[in-house]
Protein backbone atom coordinates (compact mmCIF):
# COMPACT_ATOMS: atom_id res chain seq x y z
CA UNK A 1 0.00 0.00 0.00
CA UNK A 2 2.87 2.37 0.85
CA UNK A 3 4.44 1.69 -2.56
CA UNK A 4 1.13 2.32 -4.36
CA UNK A 5 0.80 5.71 -2.64
CA UNK A 6 4.40 6.57 -3.51
CA UNK A 7 3.76 5.72 -7.18
CA UNK A 8 0.61 7.86 -7.25
CA UNK A 9 2.47 10.81 -5.72
CA UNK A 10 5.28 10.47 -8.25
CA UNK A 11 2.74 10.24 -11.08
CA UNK A 12 1.06 13.41 -9.79
CA UNK A 13 4.39 15.24 -9.79
CA UNK A 14 4.97 14.00 -13.32
CA UNK A 15 1.78 15.77 -14.41
CA UNK A 16 -0.88 13.09 -13.91
CA UNK A 17 -3.67 15.05 -12.18
CA UNK A 18 -5.78 11.91 -11.88
CA UNK A 19 -3.16 10.38 -9.57
CA UNK A 20 -4.07 12.79 -6.75
CA UNK A 21 -7.74 12.10 -7.37
CA UNK A 22 -7.00 8.38 -6.90
CA UNK A 23 -5.30 9.15 -3.57
CA UNK A 24 -8.28 11.25 -2.57
CA UNK A 25 -10.75 8.46 -3.42
CA UNK A 26 -8.59 5.90 -1.63
CA UNK A 27 -8.59 7.78 1.69
CA UNK A 28 -11.73 9.92 1.57
CA UNK A 29 -13.98 7.57 3.54
CA UNK A 30 -11.31 6.82 6.16
CA UNK A 31 -10.55 10.50 6.75
CA UNK A 32 -14.26 11.34 6.91
CA UNK A 33 -14.88 8.58 9.47
CA UNK A 34 -11.87 9.66 11.52
CA UNK A 35 -13.11 13.25 11.62
CA UNK A 36 -16.58 11.99 12.54
CA UNK A 37 -15.17 10.91 15.91
CA UNK A 38 -14.88 14.62 16.73
CA UNK A 39 -18.18 15.99 15.39
CA UNK A 40 -21.43 14.70 13.98
CA UNK A 41 -22.30 17.90 12.09
CA UNK A 42 -22.28 16.76 8.45
CA UNK A 43 -21.60 20.27 7.13
CA UNK A 44 -18.59 20.63 9.41
CA UNK A 45 -17.44 17.11 8.50
CA UNK A 46 -17.61 17.91 4.80
CA UNK A 47 -15.66 21.14 5.32
CA UNK A 48 -13.01 19.49 7.51
CA UNK A 49 -12.58 16.62 5.05
CA UNK A 50 -12.25 19.00 2.13
CA UNK A 51 -9.82 21.20 4.04
CA UNK A 52 -7.70 18.15 4.93
CA UNK A 53 -7.30 17.18 1.29
CA UNK A 54 -6.64 20.75 0.20
CA UNK A 55 -3.88 21.05 2.81
CA UNK A 56 -2.44 17.72 1.68
CA UNK A 57 -2.50 18.86 -1.94
CA UNK A 58 -0.83 22.18 -1.11
CA UNK A 59 1.88 20.49 0.97
CA UNK A 60 2.43 17.38 -1.12
CA UNK A 61 5.74 18.74 -2.44
CA UNK A 62 7.10 18.78 1.11
CA UNK A 63 5.98 15.18 1.78
CA UNK A 64 8.87 12.75 2.25
CA UNK A 65 7.98 9.81 0.00
CA UNK A 66 10.03 7.53 2.25
CA UNK A 67 7.38 8.09 4.94
CA UNK A 68 3.89 6.63 5.06
CA UNK A 69 1.41 8.84 3.16
CA UNK A 70 -1.59 7.56 5.13
CA UNK A 71 0.05 8.48 8.45
CA UNK A 72 0.92 11.92 7.10
CA UNK A 73 -2.63 12.46 5.80
CA UNK A 74 -4.23 11.46 9.12
CA UNK A 75 -1.90 13.86 10.94
CA UNK A 76 -3.14 16.64 8.66
CA UNK A 77 -6.74 15.64 9.43
CA UNK A 78 -6.03 15.68 13.16
CA UNK A 79 -4.41 19.11 12.96
CA UNK A 80 -7.28 20.41 10.84
CA UNK A 81 -9.94 19.33 13.34
CA UNK A 82 -7.91 20.63 16.29
CA UNK A 83 -7.46 23.98 14.54
CA UNK A 84 -11.19 24.11 13.85
CA UNK A 85 -12.08 23.60 17.51
CA UNK A 86 -9.43 26.08 18.65
CA UNK A 87 -10.99 28.71 16.38
CA UNK A 88 -14.44 27.85 17.72
CA UNK A 89 -13.03 27.95 21.25
CA UNK A 90 -14.87 24.73 22.03
CA UNK A 91 -13.41 21.36 22.82
CA UNK A 92 -15.43 18.23 22.14
CA UNK A 93 -15.43 16.24 25.37
CA UNK A 94 -17.28 13.31 23.94
CA UNK A 95 -17.89 11.91 20.54
CA UNK A 96 -21.16 12.68 18.84
CA UNK A 97 -21.66 9.94 16.39
CA UNK A 98 -24.49 10.65 14.02
CA UNK A 99 -26.50 7.50 13.52
CA UNK A 100 -28.04 8.91 10.37
CA UNK A 101 -26.16 7.65 7.37
CA UNK A 102 -24.41 4.82 9.20
CA UNK A 103 -24.39 1.76 7.05
CA UNK A 104 -23.96 -1.09 9.53
CA UNK A 105 -24.62 -3.63 6.83
CA UNK A 106 -21.53 -2.49 4.94
CA UNK A 107 -19.23 -4.73 6.99
CA UNK A 108 -21.21 -7.92 6.46
CA UNK A 109 -19.06 -10.26 4.44
CA UNK A 110 -21.20 -13.31 3.81
CA UNK A 111 -24.07 -13.28 1.38
CA UNK A 112 -25.85 -16.17 3.07
CA UNK A 113 -26.83 -14.37 6.27
CA UNK A 114 -30.49 -14.59 7.06
CA UNK A 115 -32.42 -11.31 7.52
CA UNK A 116 -32.87 -11.94 11.26
CA UNK A 117 -29.10 -12.39 11.65
CA UNK A 118 -28.53 -9.17 9.71
CA UNK A 119 -30.86 -7.28 12.04
CA UNK A 120 -29.24 -8.78 15.14
CA UNK A 121 -25.76 -7.89 13.85
CA UNK A 122 -26.89 -4.35 13.03
CA UNK A 123 -28.38 -3.96 16.50
CA UNK A 124 -25.18 -5.23 18.17
CA UNK A 125 -23.09 -2.82 16.10
CA UNK A 126 -25.42 0.05 16.96
CA UNK A 127 -25.15 -0.77 20.67
CA UNK A 128 -21.37 -1.03 20.38
CA UNK A 129 -21.13 2.32 18.55
CA UNK A 130 -23.28 3.91 21.25
CA UNK A 131 -21.04 2.49 23.97
CA UNK A 132 -17.90 3.51 22.07
CA UNK A 133 -19.25 7.06 21.82
CA UNK A 134 -19.27 7.22 25.62
CA UNK A 135 -15.47 7.24 25.63
CA UNK A 136 -13.70 10.58 25.81
CA UNK A 137 -12.94 11.82 22.29
CA UNK A 138 -9.19 11.23 22.54
CA UNK A 139 -9.69 7.58 23.50
CA UNK A 140 -12.39 7.11 20.88
CA UNK A 141 -10.12 8.52 18.17
CA UNK A 142 -7.21 6.36 19.32
CA UNK A 143 -9.29 3.16 19.21
CA UNK A 144 -10.71 4.09 15.83
CA UNK A 145 -7.25 4.68 14.39
CA UNK A 146 -5.99 1.40 15.86
CA UNK A 147 -8.85 -0.96 15.09
CA UNK A 148 -10.81 0.59 12.24
CA UNK A 149 -7.95 2.16 10.29
CA UNK A 150 -5.41 -0.49 11.37
CA UNK A 151 -2.63 1.93 12.32
CA UNK A 152 0.10 0.69 14.63
CA UNK A 153 0.56 2.43 17.96
CA UNK A 154 3.78 3.94 16.59
CA UNK A 155 1.88 5.39 13.61
CA UNK A 156 -0.82 6.73 15.91
CA UNK A 157 1.92 8.37 17.96
CA UNK A 158 3.13 10.13 14.80
CA UNK A 159 -0.39 11.13 13.69
CA UNK A 160 -1.38 12.58 17.05
CA UNK A 161 2.11 13.95 17.81
CA UNK A 162 2.07 12.27 21.20
CA UNK A 163 4.96 10.20 22.59
CA UNK A 164 4.75 6.48 21.87
CA UNK A 165 4.70 5.45 25.57
CA UNK A 166 1.82 7.87 26.20
CA UNK A 167 -0.11 6.31 23.29
CA UNK A 168 0.55 2.83 24.72
CA UNK A 169 -0.80 3.80 28.14
CA UNK A 170 -3.79 5.66 26.64
CA UNK A 171 -4.55 2.64 24.47
CA UNK A 172 -4.61 0.37 27.51
CA UNK A 173 -6.67 2.93 29.46
CA UNK A 174 -9.13 3.27 26.55
CA UNK A 175 -9.59 -0.50 26.36
CA UNK A 176 -10.09 -0.70 30.13
CA UNK A 177 -12.70 2.08 30.08
CA UNK A 178 -14.46 0.52 27.08
CA UNK A 179 -14.55 -2.84 28.83
CA UNK A 180 -16.22 -1.22 31.87
CA UNK A 181 -18.72 0.55 29.65
CA UNK A 182 -19.55 -2.65 27.78
CA UNK A 183 -20.14 -4.61 30.98
CA UNK A 184 -22.54 -2.04 32.47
Amino acid sequence: MHEEDKNLIQAFFAGDDEAYEKLLKKYLKSIYNFLRTFTADSDVLDDLTQETFIKAWKNLKSFDTEKNFKTWLFAIAKNTVYDFFKKKKTIPFSSFLNEEGDNVLENIKTEDILPLEVLEKAEREKVFETKLAQLPTDYHALLMLRYKEDFSLQEISEILAIPYNTIKSRHLRALTILKKILTQ
